[in-house]
């Protein structure tokens, strides 16, 4: 069934006509864009053209850089919804729905490195490169005991700084590391996660009614086989739907 849209929450959603929606264009799984500044394309493209549909309304994309500055961007009412990932940190300016996709983030290490497993990572004296203010980031800053994180700018960014400053691992998202692995002679992927990063979408806070229809229209594609099928389109490894509420 499909989730209702009443006139106020599609007021929030779109209060100018056109539903606005962020992107987080360092985010290569969800969403990507060529060199030419075509339109973007990718999971986070097709979720927010339904969403439009669903509003009866025409859609606009407003890409970031990073997650960080998609975020800050939020009290300013440069968007109207964002795909980005749910954490604590953010939640304290944008209200989001419930995650309706899964990225697992995990650990690089480098040839001969005697770090075997992710909890063997978080120990004195491991330096850890990665990227900052991105959802991995953000956890690895709460949950991390010993280990200093060193923070880049960008995924690429984090990639560079581990490789010239020799640290011990890198943190990122697993269908990346795969191809940074590729480029790393003995380098090896360490087994499990450290988290799974929740994508979610999210609204300005002071939107209630979109907030509470955002929730349910994630609950909805998730049961619907929606955001399966449009992670199978667009050919995409790595990512899961998200468990159902």
């Amino acid at each position: 069934m499909t989730a209702e849209l009443s006139a106020g929450a599609r007021a929030e959603l779109a209060p100018s006509g056109v539903l606005r929606a962020g992107l987080n264009l360092s985010n290569f799984l969800l969403v990507s864009q060529d060199a030419s500044g075509g339109a973007p394309r990718g999971i986070v493209v097709d979720l927010a053209r339904e969403l439009g549909r669903r509003a009866g309304v025409p859609v606009e994309f407003v890409g970031y850089a990073s997650p960080g500055e998609l975020a800050d961007a939020a009290p300013s009412g440069a968007w109207d919804v964002a795909f980005l990932g749910a954490e604590p940190a953010r939640a304290k300016v944008i209200s989001f729905s419930a995650a309706y996709l899964e990225i697992e983030a995990t650990y690089l290490v480098p040839a001969g490195s005697p770090l075997m497993t992710v909890a063997d990572v978080d120990r004195d004296g491991v330096r850890i490169a990665v990227a900052a203010r991105s959802a991995y980031e953000l956890y690895l800053s709460r949950t991390l005991h010993h280990a200093q994180l060193v923070q880049a700018d960008g995924i690429e960014g984090s990639f560079q700084r581990f490789v010239a400053d020799r640290l011990e691992a890198l943190a990122g998202l697993r269908p990346r590391l795969v191809s940074d692995h590729e480029k790393l002679p003995g380098s090896r992927i360490l087994e499990g996660r450290f988290t799974a990063v929740q994508q979610a979408i999210g609204t300005p806070c002071a939107r209630p009614a979109a907030a509470e229809y955002l929730r349910r229209f994630a609950e909805e594609i998730k049961a619907g086989g929606l955001v399966a099928e449009i992670i199978a389109r667009n050919g995409v490894r790595g990512v899961s739907v998200a468990q159902l509420l």
